[in-house]
């Protein structure tokens, strides 16, 4: 029987993607393969952090409870939990909205039937880990997906545009740039987008930041 090892999970508003504003229950797993810059939340891959092993029916049990239909995986890197798509599965057939949130150095699963929704980071520079990304992925997003780009400078910015064009995204699935919180001003990245025409693309303020204090959990 397979286990994951759930670092917390509660309900909250989908703080970015496709569905931002929305309800939904998030599954946090721990572990990461990547190490970013600006990641907030490392403190859910360290190697001691404290977490739950809790089996497939546990985690339906625990979203039946929240009564919220919208439910999140993220991490940490969920599709680093074996039995991951097992999971997705069993999700789906009860009828849940499934989203993964996946950092773009992991192949996506190309054989899940039902599928559920990917939100899929590409690294740029200023993370330091775009090097690490699965290039294929991108061939495998649609229009129920997000790619998103979190930028930290015009670098980053310039980056995202050139790889936005290179793979021709805004006509495979959604995308989104987003900025690394305090990083960079918004506006300024409304000006690189209006300068560079960058038609199809939506900038995304992380809500839960803008509600809460930018460090807080379970929001």
């Amino acid at each position: 029987m397979d286990t994951f090892s759930l670092a917390e999970s509660f309900v909250s508003i989908n703080g970015e993607g496709q569905k931002a504003g929305e309800l939904a229950l998030f599954l946090r797993f721990t572990g990461c393969n990547l190490h970013c810059s600006w990641c907030d939340t490392k403190w859910a891959n360290e190697p001691d952090v404290p977490y739950e092993s809790k089996t497939t029916a546990e985690l339906l049990g625990i979203a039946a409870e929240s009564g919220v239909n919208n439910i999140t995986l993220t991490g940490g890197e969920p599709l680093l939990q074996p039995g991951i798509t097992g999971l997705v599965a069993a999700l789906l057939r009860e009828g849940y909205a499934v989203e993964i949130e996946t950092n773009g150095s992991v192949p996506l699963p190309a054989d899940m039937s039902p599928r559920p929704s990917f939100t899929m980071d590409y690294k740029l520079p200023g993370s330091g880990m775009e090097q690490q990304m699965c290039l294929d992925n991108l061939s495998l997003l649609t229009e129920c997906d997000t790619l998103k780009f979190v930028c930290g400078s015009k670098t980053d910015l310039e980056r995202a545009a050139e790889i936005i064009k290179l793979f021709h995204l805004t006509a495979k699935c959604k995308i989104y740039l987003s900025p690394v919180f305090g990083q960079i001003d918004p506006a300024d990245m409304v000006e690189f987008m209006k300068q560079n025409r960058m038609n199809g693309v939506r900038l995304q303020l992380q809500l839960h930041k803008l509600i809460w204090h930018p460090d807080a959990r379970g929001v």
